[in-house]
């Protein structure tokens, strides 16, 4: 039996189940993403619905690409790493703040952790893609919504061929033939029970985006399941490949809790593989990475749940004082780092902000400042900086590393800007090559075959997350 709206027969649950349990890899299809790299079957409203940008104004992009030379770009990447403490969010949730940049943003590298609460139901039981479909819509509210129609009403429901239909602007005022605003495609998004990660890219970017590929490593109950670990997505921009990997690491401020912390870093650079056809491969071309080291630009993000190894009465007295840097000497991940057990190569941007981690719900306030004058039902924790973003690869320049200030969860969200430097391709070797690749991926030609490709795949992530019944959690403002 199949598929029934709203709920999933229990004769193919079990099947669903086993899959997760034995960590079996996903089909080449089985991950929610707007690029394919092969002929699909075209929507009937695919032409009334998609608007292209014209060649001649995707060329004209001074005004937010800094063209470093004539092999290369200069783009910007805004990374976000939030643990949304398995609250599903509620309807006009506002994440301008967390999105927002003085800067025009090329592409957006957005992580999440418990995004459902990771009880046995959820670590065990089959995928639950309501949640992830909401954050999706709202993260396209937030990004492609333009400043004169926020305040326009909104449908009671968004189908994903509404979120893809595209427009764009210069950015300046300066009006175009088509909508006076920059879109944002989702190029690629995967869940692994509560973690998250979805990127978004210009509209004019998209179609330079290829070899996508996901890979997760379970590292939570038993040593292989789904409640910790990681997601992970590899992508070619042009002639640069990319890796955003995105991690809730094991829990806990015990002493040698931060053992098990590097070793999930240890097993998730390990068995994190990217498989690739061998059409991705052609003689003049090298092969798409297939592990995490192997890409040019790196971008690790997440609650990697390191902690301060220090006293509680000498934090405390810290906190008060908002003395981040003499607590940052106590930070697990920068003791582990500087002798050499875990990130080796990689970098992170100084922090000056405060611990990101452990707040009271819908207030400014630590539990480990409150619990002792008061009752509380929340588990005291010492303040951490948890949420962390780090990087390795040349051609990257960490432009500010800050946290917003949103109280939907017990943790505060992450958020980093980079410069990346991005290869353009070589005319004279993508002209010898056209021949080999056209046939390999007929679906992105064009910019208007690309884009159809990806509603339909959109509108079946649609549908399949209709076929799930989910239950409401409280929220908050």
């Amino acid at each position: 039996m199949g598929m029934k709206r709203g709920k999933i027969f229990k004769s193919s649950w079990p099947r669903v189940v086993a899959r997760k349990w034995l960590s079996f890899p996903a089909d080449k299809e089985g991950f929610p993403s707007n690029f394919v790299a092969q002929e699909r079957r075209r929507s009937c409203s695919d032409q009334d619905r998609c608007a292209v940008v014209p060649e001649e104004d995707i060329g004209d992009e001074s005004w937010r690409i800094e063209k470093t030379s004539n092999e290369s770009l200069d783009l910007r990447m805004l990374v976000g790493t939030w643990n949304v403490g398995g609250k599903a969010p509620k309807e006009g949730l506002n994440l301008r703040n967390w999105l927002n940049s003085p800067t025009p943003i090329d592409i957006y590298v957005l992580g999440f952790q418990e995004i459902v609460p990771l009880n046995a139901g959820n670590v065990l039981g089959a995928e639950d893609s309501g949640p992830a479909a909401q954050w999706v819509s709202l993260i396209h509210q937030a990004l492609n919504t333009h400043d004169n129609q926020r305040q326009a009403p909104q449908k009671p429901r968004h189908s994903f061929s509404d979120l893809l239909a595209l427009e764009d602007d210069t950015g300046n005022g300066e009006s175009r033939v088509f909508p006076t605003q920059r879109r944002y495609c989702l190029a690629a998004s995967k869940q692994m029970v509560g973690i998250f990660l979805c990127v978004w890219v210009r509209a004019d970017l998209y179609k330079h985006v290829s070899n996508l590929k996901v890979s997760n490593v379970g590292r939570g109950v038993m040593g292989f399941l789904g409640n910790k670990g990681s997601v992970s997505i590899s992508m070619t921009l042009n002639q640069t490949t990319f890796c955003f990997v995105c991690t809730h690491l094991t829990s806990g401020e015990k002493e040698g809790d931060e053992v098990k912390r590097n070793s999930d870093v240890s097993e998730i650079l390990k068995k994190t593989r990217f498989s690739h056809s061998c059409k991705a491969t052609t003689g003049a071309q090298p092969p798409p990475p297939e592990t995490i080291l192997d890409h040019d630009k790196v971008i690790w993000l997440g609650d990697l749940n390191y902690r301060l190894s220090t006293g509680c009465g000498e934090t405390d007295e810290l906190l008060r004082k908002k003395d981040w840097q003499a607590l940052l000497e106590k930070d697990q991940l920068k003791l582990e780092q500087r002798a050499g057990r875990v990130f080796k190569g990689w970098e992170e941007g100084r922090i000056e902000f405060a611990p990101t981690y452990k707040y009271i719900t819908n207030s400014d306030h630590y539990v480990a400042l409150t619990s002792n004058l008061k009752p509380s039902k929340e588990k005291r924790r010492t303040p951490a900086w948890c949420d962390r973003i780090l990087w390795r690869g040349v051609g990257m320049k960490q432009m500010w590393y800050v946290r917003g200030e949103c109280r939907f969860s017990d943790h505060r969200p992450v958020y980093s800007l980079f410069s990346v430097q991005v290869d353009l391709a070589n005319k004279n070797l993508a002209t010898a090559n056209s021949n080999i690749a056209a046939p390999a991926k007929p679906a992105i030609d064009t910019p208007l075959s690309s884009l159809c490709a990806a509603k339909i795949q959109a509108e079946e992530l649609l549908l399949r997350e209709e076929t799930i019944d989910t239950s409401p959690f409280s929220n908050c403002n």
